[in-house]
């Protein structure tokens, strides 16, 4: 890789960052008491630490946005950039059952890392998500949804441009009278050149800060109001121990650390920043059940591609099978619309809550010869579950069970068999 990239080149920036950053997920680094460290340097307290898992923290603050926050039991949390998870994580307990703690990350890896971690927590979509998004594109969260807003270290990352989207779009999940706090570098003074241009020097947090006074106008003209910038008293220079200069250390990172930049609290200083999305008598009281646009987000992209049964081969199977032992099982993974009319003898697994059920749906079905799953009609939740299945059938390598979506689900199999009380039923 280069070790230069223009400033100007908003696509190469944010292709550096998630190469440096994925590779930093895909690492396991023993120095841990380097980013304890780091943590503590920046506002993180041993008992918040002790409440996450070691690898949810990863040596990448510049600020314990947690700490200002104000998170109360019931409110739903975003944090953008959420690496692997320490501040959703610790929204979590705040928030509790009732609420929600999301966390947006451009890496598939951080986000991979990230899930792993809440799986060994007991902890599952909706409560606690981790979702992959893009921070310089709408985000994947629905309108006024939003209670608070944190990240921590992330926004120097975006190119210019993607700084002042970020900020519009968080404006606009928000619910009225939400509120942000975030922590991140700014520049004490305007980069030369062969700075802006230094990949090390970006991906660790430093050429891409902007100076006070222009983050403050993004802020403003993203629409906030109640704006507060106030410089940390931490040591940046906390980040030079162990071979470490800003977010990307030399030993998990193939790009190179520039070792010219000199004293960090030159360049810049760590700034916690607050504002709040003014209250507007339009704003409505109720919000989404889920601040997610899509509850699918939550979970891996399928890799394996089911293969379909019409309704006429399933039909068949049915009327085949006797009154011996079937080598099928049919899965109606709708959540409420089963009583409306359904593949007799099928069961019932909602699509929302499938993904998490899998070892235990194995469990019970890993001798069947094939496993059958339709929605309304089988374009979305009846094949992504039929492929999530068959990802874990792979993984276990199970080659006696195969997973199969059934085209055009409950619809067409009313429409094409209503009256045939063998193969139609109505709860």
């Amino acid at each position: 890789m280069s070790n230069r990239v223009s400033p100007d080149d908003d696509a190469a920036l944010i292709n550096v960052v998630n190469e440096a950053y994925s590779q930093k997920a895909r690492v396991e680094c023993t120095d841990r008491d380097h980013f304890d460290r780091v943590a503590n340097a920046f506002g993180y307290t041993p008992e918040q630490l002790q409440s996450v898992s070691a690898e949810a923290h990863m040596g990448l603050s510049c600020g314990n946005p947690m700490a200002a926050a104000s998170i109360k039991e019931g409110e739903t949390v975003l944090d953008l950039g959420s690496g692997g998870g320490i501040d959703v994580f610790l929204a979590a307990a705040k928030v509790g059952p009732s609420g929600q703690a999301i966390g947006l990350d451009n890496s598939d890896d951080m986000i991979a890392r990230a899930r792993r971690i809440a799986t060994t927590k007991g902890l599952k979509p909706p409560n606690v998500a981790f979702v992959k998004a893009t921070l310089t594109e709408e985000l994947p969260i629905e309108n006024n949804s939003v209670d608070c807003v944190l990240s921590n270290c992330v926004i120097n990352l975006l190119p210019p441009a993607g700084k002042l989207k970020v900020m519009q779009e968080v404006h606009r999940i928000l619910k009225s009278g939400g509120r942000v706090s975030l922590d991140d570098i700014v520049a004490k003074k305007p980069f030369p050149e062969s700075l802006r241009s230094n990949v090390a020097a970006y991906v660790s947090c430093i050429s891409g800060a902007i100076l006070l006074q222009e983050y403050q106008a993004l802020v403003e003209d993203a629409g906030f109001k109640d704006i507060i910038f106030m410089e940390n008293p931490s040591d940046l220079n906390v980040y030079l121990d162990s071979g470490s200069t800003g977010c990307c250390s030399r030993e998990s990172s193939a790009i190179f650390i520039p070792t010219d930049i000199g004293d960090l609290n030159e360049l810049a200083a760590s700034y916690h920043i607050y504002a709040t999305k003014a209250n507007s008598s339009a704003a409505t009281n109720s919000a989404p059940a889920s601040a997610l646009k899509n509850w699918w987000d939550a979970y891996p992209i399928p890799a394996s591609s089911a293969s379909s049964l019409e309704c006429a081969e399933v039909a068949d199977l049915i009327k085949n099978s006797g009154l011996e032992k079937r080598d099928f099982v049919v899965v109606d993974v709708r959540r409420n619309d089963h009583a409306g009319g359904h593949v007799r003898g099928s069961i019932q697994q909602p699509a929302q809550t499938f993904y998490d059920g899998l070892p235990m749906f194995y469990e019970q079905h890993k001798e069947t010869k094939q496993v059958i799953l339709y929605c309304g009609s089988s374009h979305g939740r009846g094949p992504r579950c039929a492929k999530w299945y068959q990802d874990y059938l792979d993984q276990q390598r199970n080659t006696e069970s195969k997973a199969f979506w059934m085209t055009g689900g409950a619809k067409e199999w009313v429409a094409s068999y209503k009256g045939r009380g063998d193969l139609v039923d109505f709860d």
